[in-house]
């Protein structure tokens, strides 16, 4: 599995990310709230382990934000608030299960597993392939090809175009891909994302009859197959 470790606590987190790590999943951990909600939305995870206390940004804020975008990444919350008015509130926030502090690596493994595994048993088979009109996105195996044809994108190209496919149909704003994908908070002046975006369009619609990345001047982009 490819799992998001959001946890401030540096022998909680090393403890978790060694042991999952050790059985062959790949973890990607942050202690910081903020980077962690920009990890969360720039890549694609199987599973979301998140305390509840981290600086930046809390957990349940975390996932209050992604579920309020669309991400319905299983998400287990760690946290020593054990009492039921917590865990009721973490699992209205959005979250899929609570885990109390102390917990043993068997339990916490168990519950990721049965996250994981309930998940894709409700998910439909293709919920890892995302199309746009000719364009196929494989999210797993992180591919691109439109009509067929192959298309070879750098890691930041992919990531951009991930970060738009996953919002098909809606305006995306240059603020949104800033704090997104870079962290360059509110700094709309930076010309980084015109050409990020212009190389990314060169690919993905440059050789095609229709365009799918559509500029909307002075508000952001969107990337639609309709006319």
């Amino acid at each position: 599995m490819n799992i998001l470790l959001l946890e401030d606590d540096q022998k909680t987190g090393s403890f978790i990310a060694r042991g999952l790590a050790e059985i062959g999943h790949r973890v990607d951990w942050t202690q910081d709230g903020v980077d962690g909600l920009r990890m969360a939305r720039s890549s694609s995870y199987d599973i979301l382990i998140v305390d509840r206390m981290l600086p930046g940004q809390s957990g349940l804020g975390i996932i209050q934000t992604l579920r309020s975008e669309g991400d319905k990444t299983p998400a287990l919350v760690l946290t020593a608030l054990s009492a039921v008015e917590e865990r009721v509130e973490g699992l209205e926030a959005g979250a899929d299960d609570y885990l109390g502090k102390p917990f043993a690596f068997s339990e916490l493994l168990a519950r990721v597993r049965a996250l994981h595994r309930r998940n894709t048993d409700d998910a439909p088979a293709e919920r890892d392939k995302v199309n746009v009109g000719d364009l196929h996105v494989d999210l797993r195996h992180r591919q691109v090809s439109r009509a067929g044809r192959r298309l070879d994108l750098t890691p930041q190209e992919y990531r951009l175009l991930e970060f738009l496919v996953r919002r098909a149909g809606q305006t995306v704003t240059r603020t949104m891909l800033l704090e997104g994908l870079w962290s360059y908070d509110f700094d709309t002046r930076t010309n980084i994302i015109d050409a990020h975006i212009s190389r990314l369009r060169a690919k993905i619609d440059r050789g095609f009859e229709t365009s799918l990345l559509h500029t909307l001047r002075g508000v952001g982009y969107v990337l639609d197959a309709s006319d």
